[in-house]
């Protein structure tokens, strides 16, 4: 007798955000192949129905919702397509984002506050929605927030970007435990592709001009960097969504290339004791013989393409 696929999604239903384009239009379509009925978002919405087409095309179920992530009445006109058009919710993935990148002393409020709505309140917002309607239906669910290296390390010039990012690490460790009762699974992934974001990075453009050519990526990047195409990333989301993945919440994925990785969550690395307390005196001379030995490294390393050329 045969056994039915774990990441089949035959009748599960999922909202993503940002998904007109890049890796959000690699994951709504993985969930499509999958089975699941897709709600495609973007504020653009020549790309949010160009994404539906894309995926009905390919033999799969969409239907576009534009609108701009980040208000709770923006979130609520997501959740609620999913439902008037589909009948349920299952499967909720945050992925839209935007940049605005500077130095710390030249960031405006505007840079600050615009990236922060839609990456970490329109994460938050989405949430809340599909929450409560996953809590109402009684049958589990999940999240799939989505996170970044410069969230996890930190990056020049990102001083919104990373915080939001690292914002929503943390919302998915938070959340799953929030959820857990509900059977609701939250997890945060970290994808590595070549995008319109990435390829503004002089290392990788070449290879990203190269890969839109048709040429191969050089292992180099797919295993040493991790790094690949949207579709290289896309494969985790359908999982993570999966009765295969039930038990796998609170945790921070990264993907991209031919390379998986689980990332680590913050904790202590070093500790000092001081009867009594420390003192600022004790503090400057006990720090580079005791836990300042352990110092963290900050930043996403520079890519290793030597092996590349």
């Amino acid at each position: 007798m045969a056994h039915p696929s774990p990441v089949d999604l035959t009748g599960k239903v999922a909202v993503v955000t940002g998904s007109g384009r890049g890796l959000g239009l690699a994951y709504a379509s993985a969930l499509a192949a999958a089975g699941a009925s897709v709600v495609v978002n973007d504020v653009d919405e020549a790309a949010a129905e160009q994404a539906v087409a894309a995926v009905t095309a390919a033999g799969g179920t969409a239907v576009a919702e534009t609108v701009p992530v980040g208000t709770a009445e923006a979130a609520d006109r997501l959740i609620a397509r999913a439902v008037h058009t589909f009948g349920r919710l299952d499967v909720l993935v945050t992925n839209a984002g935007i940049l605005r990148d500077r130095m710390l002393w030249k960031m405006t409020d505007d840079d600050f506050d615009a990236v922060i709505t839609t990456h970490l309140r329109g994460t938050f917002t989405c949430a809340r929605a599909a929450a409560v309607q996953l809590r109402a239906q009684g049958q589990g669910g999940s999240l799939v927030l989505v996170g970044s290296p410069a969230g996890q390390r930190g990056n020049l010039g990102q001083t919104n970007y990373a915080a939001a990012k690292a914002g929503i690490a943390a919302m998915a460790r938070t959340w799953s435990m929030e959820l857990a009762r509900a059977g609701i699974t939250v997890n945060a992934i970290v994808p590595v592709a070549a995008t319109a974001m990435t390829r503004t990075i002089p290392a990788f453009a070449p290879y990203v001009e190269a890969m839109e050519g048709g040429a191969p990526l050089p292992d180099a990047l797919r295993k040493g960097e991790g790094f690949g195409t949207p579709e290289d990333c896309a494969a985790l989301v359908p999982f993570l969504a999966s009765d295969a993945a039930r038990g796998i919440t609170g945790q921070c994925i990264g993907i991209g290339g031919d390379k998986l990785a689980l990332w680590s969550h913050p904790q202590e690395v070093a500790t000092a004791y001081a009867d009594g307390g420390w003192t600022p005196q004790a503090l400057a001379a006990a720090w580079h013989t005791s836990v300042g030995r352990a110092a963290q490294t900050v930043g996403i390393p520079a890519p290793d393409l030597t092996q590349a050329r």
